[in-house]
């Protein structure tokens, strides 16, 4: 059977490894995210459909809904991936206010909006992270990843009765994204790398099969759970 997959921050890193690994299956797949350029240049690549919005904008994020219910009525999988550390300068409040606006608003603002064009037996999942659980070195980054666990439990049991669920998955170090730019020295990779009980980062690939399994008839009876995907870097050393 077809499926509708909704995945945001679809144009890189993760996001798009998620993206194609469903548009593989033939289900038809939107990608959302705030750059169309590199939407439309993922979308040709993995054959998925591309909308361009910022979706911690309200009123961008109900032309979003207004769209897909247009083009597709209902929904069966939403892939919340939209985030990463955006803090740069300014002063605590404004740090941590830009970090809410990419990690919370993003998620928060689209699934609630969606969440009643989301077919029985649909899933909703969160990309988190392994600093949500651990914490990442002071900043707001982590804070603003932990806030959506609790929302995805109360989610979880809201939709429960629909056949719905809700899960988070929480990556580690994971390679060949955007999340570090070129900011990451040697040093620094090798400790990351020192931290996982397997000896290698985490790829793309692998938090689109986590993601893929949870949306799939084998994960039918797990929600309101945070999946580490770490190489169980979480645990440390």
């Amino acid at each position: 059977m077809t499926r509708t997959i909704v995945v945001t921050g679809g144009g890189t890193g993760i996001g798009k490894a998620v993206a194609a690994r469903f548009a593989a299956d033939g289900d038809r797949t939107v990608i959302i995210g705030r750059r169309a350029d590199v939407l439309d240049q993922a979308a040709k690549e993995i054959g998925a459909a591309a909308l361009a919005a910022d979706l911690s904008d309200p009123g961008q994020v109900e032309r979003v809904r207004a769209e897909l219910a247009e083009r597709f009525g209902a929904i069966d999988v939403l892939v919340n991936n939209a985030g990463g550390n955006v803090a740069g300068h300014g002063d605590v409040a404004e740090q941590w206010t830009a970090n809410f606006r990419a990690n919370v608003l993003t998620s928060v603002l689209p699934t609630e909006a969606l969440r009643d064009l989301l077919n029985p037996q649909g899933r909703v999942v969160f990309i988190s992270s392994i600093a949500a659980l651990r914490g990442s070195g002071g900043s707001s980054y982590g804070p603003m990843k932990a806030a959506l666990h609790p929302y995805a439990f109360d989610l979880a049991a809201a939709l429960g009765p629909r056949g719905i669920t809700v899960n988070v998955v929480a990556p580690g170090y994971i390679e060949d994204t955007e999340f570090f730019g070129d900011t990451l020295t040697g040093e620094r990779r090798a400790a990351l790398l020192a931290q996982t009980h397997t000896g290698r980062a985490g790829t793309p690939q692998d938090i689109a099969e986590t993601v893929h399994w949870l949306a799939s008839p084998g994960g039918a009876h797990v929600t309101a759970q945070i999946i580490q995907v770490n190489g169980g870097a979480e645990r440390g050393r």
